[in-house]
């Protein structure tokens, strides 16, 4: 037999004290909001500014409420329709597992929507800003989720020097398709959007870079969706498509979308400097 790695039994929760557990995967998400929100105050500065830096302070509390409802409600609605449905009580429980990239995303637009229209900023323009920030998250939150043993890969050639037995399986070496979509879905995604974040040109061009990460995103999900396992309750659908997939794809439509109309659109002036000066930001 090939030598095939086994998976390092790592402890799902950080730290006890007492009663409360800290768990790898709340820290995954606290860590990808926070060091997202201090690269959102930087690049809502660049021009032509998006909002201040109070302003993107403030958006704190409502993108946490929309990655954490959305997400949950996502996967109620996506993946367990009819387990939620006979257990209502188990909604709320998110500390037991389940949430869905695609519901926290839409979430996120909602929160995106609605603080827009609260501060009289551009939704677009700003939506370009927080998008560049967002693979931070998806990037530890799936290390999360290989530091969990969950969400493992198909069974592998037994030849892959990384193919790996995960716990509670069938034993059968897989990818570890968690670290692959830290990979393209975080790490890769997040320096593409960086990059084009950086020309002034395409900052100019509201909805390009929302464009660029959803269709971005949506490709990525439905590359490492050939080597991750379906969910068992869900299995695949025709053609051997997965959930994940079919989600992925009015992404990518509504990415290459956005970016078409942004570039036949009016070039953003920016958030007028009088704004700024009134808000109490430093500039």
């Amino acid at each position: 037999m090939l030598p095939v790695l086994i998976f390092p039994q790592f402890d799902p929760v950080l730290i006890h004290l007492g009663p409360l557990a800290i768990r790898w995967y709340a820290l995954a998400y606290i860590a990808g909001i926070i060091l997202g929100l201090q690269l959102l105050k930087r690049i809502v500065t660049w021009a032509p500014r998006a909002a201040t830096v109070r302003q993107a302070d403030d958006f704190l509390t409502w993108v946490t409420l929309g990655v954490v409802i959305g997400g949950r409600l996502g996967y109620v609605l996506f993946y367990q329709p009819s387990f939620f449905l006979t257990h209502p009580l188990a909604i709320p429980q998110v500390w037991k597992g389940g949430m869905s990239f695609h519901g926290g995303a839409a979430g996120v637009i909602i929160a995106l929507i609605l603080f827009a229209r609260r501060y009289g900023l551009s939704f677009l323009a700003f939506s370009d800003r927080v998008t560049v920030c967002v693979p931070i998250g998806l990037c530890f939150g799936r290390i999360a989720n290989f530091i969990n043993g969950e969400l493992w890969g198909r069974a592998a050639d037994p030849s892959l020097p990384w193919a790996m037995i995960f716990p509670d399986s069938d034993g059968v070496p897989r990818h570890p398709s968690e670290i692959y979509e830290a990979l393209t879905e975080g790490l890769l995604l997040f320096l593409v959007l960086l990059f084009a974040a950086r020309k002034e040109n395409l900052r100019a061009r509201p909805g390009f870079l929302a464009g660029l990460f959803l269709a971005g995103y949506g490709c990525a999900r439905i590359f490492c969706e050939f080597f991750r396992e379906p969910d068992a309750f869900l299995g695949y659908f025709s053609f051997g498509v997965t959930m994940g997939q079919i989600l992925s794809i009015p992404m990518i439509l509504a990415g290459i979308g956005l970016m078409v109309h942004a570039f036949r659109s009016p070039e953003y002036a920016g958030v007028p400097d009088d704004a700024v000066a009134s808000s109490g930001d430093v500039r």
